[in-house]
């Protein structure tokens, strides 16, 4: 029953079935969501951490998979995030009595200079669903805001964000501070301009094309 529940937990995440009440997806009209549940299996004590890592990640790693395949596009992520969201909730107080462990915290934020935010949301959307706390500095982001964030959270790991050009060069002093004012912070960059060959230029840790890629090499550092 337990295991039954967790996939079905998985599927509501995977296909984006927020509660009850939710329309989509069409096969699932009807039909307990994530919300649902998430709680139900709370309620039948199944452990928070097995509810977190059995469900609501394994949902996660299988969207960002299709994601990274483009076998589902932007919507289909965003209703997966909003599931994922809602069954968070219910473990959020599992989460405050430390019952249930993140596995890390990443800090997010689109460099000074963009105000794009997409790309951003959906990696901090697959990482928070993979379990990690996530600190999302927002848009317009200064090193100094960076490094604020990195000092109050040691042992973090940053990403970086930029859709323009003409503002992914700003990652290159943003890194550059960083790596001055804490040694040894792991920084991650993506965005449609930015290359792996970028990153080996600016002296950035790691580059994804696509926030799974970005997951992937988070599981590394997990504390």
């Amino acid at each position: 029953m337990m295991e039954e529940l967790l996939q079905q937990i998985a599927h509501c995440i995977e296909f984006g079935k927020t509660d009850k009440a939710s329309p989509y997806p069409p096969d699932m009209k009807g039909l307990d969501g994530a919300d649902e549940l998430t709680k139900m299996a709370l309620d039948k004590g199944v452990p928070p951490s097995d509810v977190l890592i059995r469900g609501l990640v394994v949902g996660m790693e299988k969207v960002g998979i299709k994601f990274r395949e483009n076998k589902v596009f932007v919507p289909q992520v965003l209703m997966s995030a909003k599931a994922m969201n809602t069954a968070m909730q219910h473990l959020k107080p599992f989460f405050r009595s430390g019952e249930v462990k993140r596995k890390g915290t990443f800090i997010i934020g689109t460099v000074v200079g963009d105000l794009h935010d997409i790309g951003k949301n959906l990696v901090s959307m697959m990482v928070e669903g993979n379990g990690w706390e996530v600190i999302d500095l927002g848009i317009d982001v200064k090193a100094e805001k960076f490094i604020a964030a990195v000092k109050d959270h040691p042992g973090c790991i940053v990403g970086l964000s930029a859709l323009l050009t003409t503002t992914m060069v700003n990652m290159e002093s943003i890194v550059k501070q960083i790596h001055e004012q804490a040694p040894g912070t792991q920084i991650i960059i993506g965005g449609a301009p930015v290359t792996d060959e970028f990153r080996k230029k600016i002296g950035a840790d790691f580059y994804s094309p696509d926030p799974q890629g970005a997951v992937e090499y988070l599981k590394q550092w997990i504390v």
